[in-house]
């Protein structure tokens, strides 16, 4: 399977990424399980290089995908051209340690802004 599951459906699990997404790019870093930033991450990135093109269908692309417009123009306007100059790997994924709860893999996932 080249996709993980996350224990749903896939109208729950795509719901679950899109917001993901969304919020991750809102705030620049979020706070997460294993499992769930590293099937975040690959559309984050995706999302960025979208940004990173900057022309309409690339806009009309992303706009489809996340819930908020103003991320989008924020996306757009400040993250794609702070990324220009890399080739991929805008995100970091640092490892927190154990939930206390249920004992899942909890790592910070966040935006590479140098």
């Amino acid at each position: 399977m080249s996709y993980q599951k996350l224990s749903r459906k896939s109208g729950p699990r795509k719901a679950l990424l899109r917001g993901l997404v969304t919020s991750f790019l809102r705030n620049g870093s979020m706070e997460t399980t294993a499992a769930k930033a590293s099937a975040l991450r690959p559309l984050a990135e995706k999302m960025i290089t979208l940004a990173k093109r900057g022309d309409m269908h690339a806009r009309r692309q992303v706009l489809a995908y996340l819930y908020d417009e103003d991320v989008v123009t924020n996306l757009f306007e400040k993250i794609g051209p702070k990324m220009e100059g890399r080739d991929g790997g805008y995100t970091r994924v640092i490892p927190k340690g154990n939930r206390r709860g249920d004992g899942a893999q909890m790592v910070i996932l966040e935006l590479i802004t140098d």
